[in-house]
C-alpha cells in the first residue's frame, strides 16, 4: 500500500501545525478513502505479465500447495495486518456502526505503513456478536500475518480479545487497550525521570474503569508501580462493593492497596499520579488534595478531564491526548513498532513483557531530550517506530513467542 515514509517525517517531526484545520481541508483530505494498493512489481510487458500472473502464478501456488509455510514468502498475508472494528466505541464517539467507522479504521492503516512499514486493511464488521467476529477472523486467518482490535465497546472487546488469542496463531491486540497502555508507562517513565522520582514508591489513581483504563493499571502493576486506585462512573473500585463486573472483582482484588473507598476526592488525596480516561472532567481545584507537585495525565478528548493550565497550577508534569499541548500521549508511538517487531520476529503472541519492551523503546529514544515538557517523543519522530520494533522482537524471543 502507498503512503508517507518514516524518512518523509524526519525534518517536520517537531514542527506544529500553525493554523486551525478547516472542515473544508478534512473532508478533501479524506474524499476517495485514504488507501490504495500499490505494486510491488512492474507489469509493463507479456513477460511481466505471465510472471505475475498465468501462468507463472500457478506455480507459486502449487508449491504453497504442497508447502504451506512457503506462503509466508511468497503472499503477502504474512506481513498484513487487519484492522478490526464493529464501530462500536469509535473515537469520542461512541456506538456509530461499522460504516462510520471505515475511516477511522483506513487512518489506523495509514499510520500502520507510515510508522511501521506495515501493509494493513481495515475490516469493519456489520455486528456485534463476539463469537461470530472470532468465526470470520477464523476462517480469513491465511489472508493475514496479524490482529489490530479497534473502537470495541467494553466489556465485549474483553471478551473478543481474549478468545482471537485462543483461537489465532497470530499477534492479536487490542490497541484502545494495550497501545494506550505501553505510551502512558513510556511518559511516566519519562515524568519520573525529569523528576527523581521512583514508580515504585508511587499511588496512581485512574480515573476510567474502561477498556484503556484496565490495560493500564496492569501495566503500572507489571512495571512495579507502589499502588492504584481504580475509579469508574461510582467511586473507588474496592473489594465488597457490590455490583461489580467481573472484571471490576478481579481488579479490586489486585488493586488500592490503601482500602479507599468513595469518589474522586478520596482518591486524589495523597495520590502521586492521576491517569484521567474516563471520558468526563473533574473540578480542577480537586488537584489539590494530591502530594506535592504531583503529575497529571488527563488524557480524555477532545476536552481533558482539567484543562492543562489548570492542571498545571497543581501539577509538576502535565500531559493530555491532545496535540495543541505538550505531552501528547499518542498511541501511534507504540502500535505500528508493536506489530513490526512481533512481525519481524514470527511470534504468535504479543506478551506483556512485549508491551514493557515497547514503553521502555519510547521512553529511552527521548531519553537525551527530556523536561517537563517532553515526557515522550514526538507522534511524528521517525526513530521511534525501528526503535520500538527491535525492543518487541527481542522480547518476544526471550519470551519463547517467536
Amino acid at each position: 500500500m502507498t503512503g508517507t515514509t518514516m524518512n518523509d517525517l524526519a525534518s517536520s517531526a517537531t514542527v506544529p501545525a500553525t493554523t486551525p484545520v478547516t472542515n473544508e481541508e478534512i473532508f478533501v483530505g479524506h474524499e476517495g478513502g485514504k488507501l490504495s494498493v500499490g505494486a510491488t512489481r512492474p507489469i509493463s510487458d507479456p513477460r511481466e505479465l505471465s510472471i505475475a500472473y498465468t501462468p507463472g502464478v500457478a506455480k507459486v501456488s502449487t508449491a504453497i500447495a504442497e508447502d504451506a509455510s512457503l506462503a509466508a514468502r511468497y503472499t503477502w498475508a504474512n506481513r498484513l495486518v487487519v484492522v478490526v472494528s464493529d464501530g462500536t466505541a469509535v473515537l469520542g464517539l461512541g456506538d456509530i456502526g461499522a460504516s462510520a467507522s471505515l475511516p477511522v479504521m483506513e487512518g489506523k492503516s495509514v499510520l500502520f505503513k507510515t510508522f511501521g512499514g506495515l501493509d494493513s486493511i481495515p475490516l469493519v464488521l456489520d455486528t456485534t456478536d463476539v463469537d461470530e467476529i472470532v468465526e470470520t477472523l477464523v476462517r480469513l486467518r491465511p489472508s493475514y500475518g496479524a490482529v489490530n482490535l479497534e473502537d470495541i465497546a467494553a466489556p465485549r472487546c474483553f471478551e473478543l480479545e481474549d478468545k482471537l488469542k485462543d483461537a489465532l496463531d497470530c499477534p492479536v491486540m487490542h490497541d484502545d487497550q494495550h497501545g494506550t497502555a505501553i505510551v502512558v508507562l513510556a511518559a511516566l517513565r519519562g515524568a519520573n525521570t525529569v523528576l527523581g522520582r521512583d514508580i515504585s514508591k508511587q499511588r496512581v489513581v485512574v480515573s476510567g474503569a474502561g477498556a484503556s483504563g484496565i490495560a493500564c493499571t496492569k501495566i503500572l502493576q507489571n512495571a512495579g508501580v507502589g499502588d492504584v486506585t481504580l475509579l469508574d462512573s461510582k467511586g473507588i473500585v474496592h473489594v465488597g462493593r457490590p455490583g461489580l463486573s467481573p472484571i471490576k472483582q478481579d481488579m479490586a482484588w489486585s488493586t488500592n492497596r490503601a482500602g479507599l473507598s468513595g469518589g474522586i476526592a478520596e482518591a486524589l488525596d495523597g495520590a502521586d499520579i492521576f491517569l484521567g480516561l474516563s471520558g468526563a472532567t473533574i473540578d480542577g481545584s480537586l488537584l489539590s488534595l494530591m502530594a506535592d507537585d504531583p503529575i497529571v495525565f488527563a488524557l480524555s478528548n477532545p476536552d481533558p478531564e482539567v484543562h492543562p493550565e489548570v492542571a498545571s497550577k497543581f501539577a509538576s508534569v502535565v500531559a493530555t491526548g491532545r496535540s495543541d499541548f505538550p505531552n501528547q500521549i499518542n498511541n501511534v508511538l507504540a502500535f505500528p513498532g508493536v506489530f513490526r517487531g512481533a512481525l519481524d520476529a514470527g511470534a504468535r503472541a504479543i506478551t506483556d513483557n512485549m508491551k514493557l519492551a515497547a514503553a521502555d523503546a519510547i521512553a529511552a529514544v527521548a531519553a537525551d531530550e527530556l523536561s517537563v515538557d517532553k515526557i515522550v517523543p514526538s507522534a511524528l519522530d521517525p526513530r521511534v517506530g525501528p526503535e520500538v520494533a527491535a525492543a518487541v522482537a527481542k522480547a518476544a524471543t526471550a519470551d519463547g513467542v517467536a
